[in-house]
């Protein structure tokens, strides 16, 4: 009777880090996704957390770089994170 639980016990306690690394895995990174395409004349730098755009930096050829911010935190609307009164629109013109 006690060798099937050393077994058992032994079996649990070698399995402990292997699910502890799976766990680590799937945790989400600490450090965002930066994606940098030209636009023009201007560099874009989106951040992402997790498929999510929380900041894009545009820097310009002429000009001091500036950041656009989520105004809140679900929507599509951003703001300027020097000038937060402005915010910036998003209107659909066409689509087909």
């Amino acid at each position: 009777m006690r060798a099937p639980n050393r077994l058992s016990l032994v079996l649990l306690l070698a399995a402990c880090p292997a699910l502890a690394m799976a766990v680590d895995d799937e945790a989400p990174s600490a450090e965002p996704d930066v994606t940098i395409s030209k636009d023009g004349e201007n560099f874009i730098q989106e951040y992402k957390a997790n498929g999510f755009v929380y900041a894009v930096k545009i820097t310009p050829k002429h000009g001091k770089p500036y950041y656009l911010v989520r105004a809140d935190g679900t929507g599509g609307q951003f703001i300027r994170s020097d000038q937060p009164d402005m915010l910036i629109p998003q209107w659909v013109l066409f689509s087909w």
